[in-house]
């Protein structure tokens, strides 16, 4: 018996499909639910006829559109994993996730088919199909040839769904291989926390290349045969007007940040939104009871990766407490461990969180000695994060063992902009932090130790533009003669962070 993920969303689909907007666009051009059966058909037929098997990887760099989520939806009926990637990544970037995922057709925007052509032929990917922000290009254009009434591919829990990558402590990112099983789990589990139901309507204004917007936001409302406002990027002012129509926001830190500074946010303003949700980095506690006080709604703060999808989530009835993020979701185990002895720790106690349920990924890709170091003999997955749990169940996330950064929702390893910095000419050596910033949650910042030939900063933002994703480039580098080191020479970061702490807040 099959167990797609498109299973779910068949046996959740309104009374009536063709009555029900599934996608409402900026434009107000609506998709219902029988358009998104339709659409999705003929995306996984022409995917088929494309030579795309069971199994085979599906890799997508586009502009958010309805079109892609009817383009993932008919990768994940043709029995494909769906491979969404930053649109912000390079060229050089994209040949990496390419000759890893080795995907049997790659779909980018039209703009850039020239650039990643030579990218695509490195990485030895000779099927390229385009689709741009509008949903025209010849992938689009494959499916309107496309017949609608596709047979889905029969699919097992247990086979992948997905693939999305994830940075890599060695600067190269890893594949984390997202089960159907995983995925209709965390959406099944995330409607019924959150009391999403049909008649509810999400302004999503999230990419679709992320967990955040694509497995969580849009799982969810298929979950719950409601309805979302598709915007193509956050807009402050676009989503306050929009409240009055809607009952629901998901977004990271940064959208609540940036609309606390519209006048506009009032009690009345918000009076038809039933929740907000933050995720993806952590969410300031001063931020939480300025919102509150603002528009009288308690953000609600929940905890995911992209290996795990949702984890925890502050609860829809009962205290949301600021600064943590909340309870474990039904049919997920969190722990606390010591990270030298693996020794479960008591209440309060700061140690390793590790999680187990079926959110949890199978694997990372072609990494079988990766795997096997996450997880506990006993299922449980090694986050990397750091926290508490404290008498009442909380969960409370204090830092991060791998020196991640999350600036604005996305997650930038220091070690790959530091090889990036350390190839600049005249760089001796450097290290990358994040450093509190009110608007991004963390600013990427380097400190660089440099000969006096060396370029300046402006000089050298301007080559890192070019090598790296925007989100993954320092928005300051500063100098120094040398980086403080421990008596074993290890660069002392936390002092770095500590000197520096001030440099965004004015």
């Amino acid at each position: 018996m099959s167990q797609s993920l498109f299973d779910l969303v068949r046996a959740r689909m309104p009374a009536e499909p063709s009555a029900k907007t599934f996608i409402e666009t900026a434009d107000g051009h609506r998709h219902s639910y029988a358009d998104l059966v339709a659409r999705s058909g003929a995306y996984a037929a022409a995917l088929a006829a494309l030579g795309v098997k069971p199994g085979d990887r599906v890799a997508v760099q586009v502009e958010k559109s309805p079109e892609v989520v009817f383009l993932y939806l008919g990768a994940v009926r043709a029995g494909a994993a769906f491979l969404p990637l930053n649109t912000a990544y390079t060229a050089t970037e994209i040949e990496y996730f390419l000759s890893d995922a080795q995907p049997s057709l790659f779909v980018c925007d039209p703009s850039k088919q020239e650039a990643m052509a030579s990218a695509s032929k490195a990485a030895g990917i000779t099927e390229i199909r385009t689709l741009d922000a509008s949903g025209r290009g010849s992938m689009a254009e494959a499916a309107d040839a496309a017949p609608t009434n596709f047979v889905d591919v029969s699919r097992g829990g247990d086979d992948l769904a997905a693939i999305l990558y994830t940075s890599g402590t060695t600067g190269r990112s890893k594949g984390a291989m997202l089960t159907h099983a995983n995925l209709a789990s965390n959406a099944v589990t995330l409607a019924e926390t959150w009391r999403f139901r049909a008649d509810d309507v999400l302004i999503h204004a999230l990419p679709v290349f992320h967990t955040h917007g694509l497995f969580v936001a849009t799982n969810v409302i298929l979950a719950s045969g409601a309805s979302m406002i598709f915007l193509p990027r956050f807009d402050p002012k676009e989503i306050l007007g929009l409240m009055p129509r809607a009952t629901a926001l998901m977004g990271v830190p940064t959208f609540y940040t940036r609309l606390l500074k519209e006048p506009g946010l009032t009690q009345e303003a918000t009076r038809r939104i039933r929740l907000f949700v933050s995720g993806s980095a952590p969410l300031l506690a001063e931020t939480h009871r300025e919102w509150q006080a603002r528009t009288g709604h308690a953000i609600l703060e929940r905890y995911g990766m992209t290996e795990t999808n949702m984890n925890t989530s502050n609860p829809y009835d009962g205290a949301r407490i600021a600064g943590t993020v909340g309870l474990p979701l039904a049919g997920v185990s969190v722990r606390v461990v010591d990270p030298e002895t693996g020794a479960h720790l008591p209440a309060d106690a700061v140690g390793m969180i590790e999680v187990k349920g079926p959110n949890v990924f199978k694997g990372y890709w072609r990494m079988p000695e990766k795997t096997a170091a996450e997880f506990k003999t006993d299922g449980f997955f090694i986050t990397g994060d750091l926290g508490k749990i404290d008498p009442q169940g909380y969960v409370h996330i204090v830092g991060r063992g791998k020196d991640l950064i999350i600036t604005g929702g996305y997650n930038v390893y220091p070690k790959e902009v530091e090889n990036e910095i350390d190839a600049l000419p005249g760089v001796i050596e450097s290290a990358v932090i994040g450093l509190p910033h009110s608007d991004f949650g963390e600013g990427v910042t380097a400190v660089v130790v440099a000969r006096h030939d060396a370029p300046g900063e402006k000089e050298m933002l301007t080559i890192l533009e070019e090598r790296l994703a925007r989100f993954k480039c320092p928005k300051r580098i500063l100098f120094a003669d040398d980086l403080p080191r421990n008596a074993m020479g290890k660069v002392q970061k936390n002092v770095l962070r500590e000197t520096h702490a001030e440099l965004y807040r004015s």
